[in-house]
């Protein structure tokens, strides 16, 4: 139960942080904002820890520092590939 209480909260910040660099807060609620944060995250690492064997990246999404920062990165190319689609403006 606490582990999905974190992944709510974790992904609330990457979410809403990424919305804020990408400038789309305006149309991003906070149901939003978690799941593209989860979602972000996920991406993150699979992509840039998987694919591209970038060692850091296989905390995206975890409660640290470099955890956080990767599941924005993964966030940021979320919503970048959002934008491509027409799905957020």
């Amino acid at each position: 139960m606490l582990g999905i209480l974190v992944t709510i909260l974790v992904g609330a910040v990457i979410g809403w942080l990424a919305s804020l660099i990408m400038r789309t807060n305006a149309q991003q609620g906070a149901v939003l904002n978690i799941l593209i944060g989860i979602v972000g995250a996920w991406l993150g690492r699979w992509l840039f820890g998987n694919v591209l064997h970038i060692g850091g990246a296989f905390v995206a999404g975890n409660l640290s520092l470099y955890g956080i920062l990767w599941g924005v990165v993964g966030a940021l190319v979320l919503i970048f590939i959002l934008k491509i689609l027409k799905l957020l403006k």
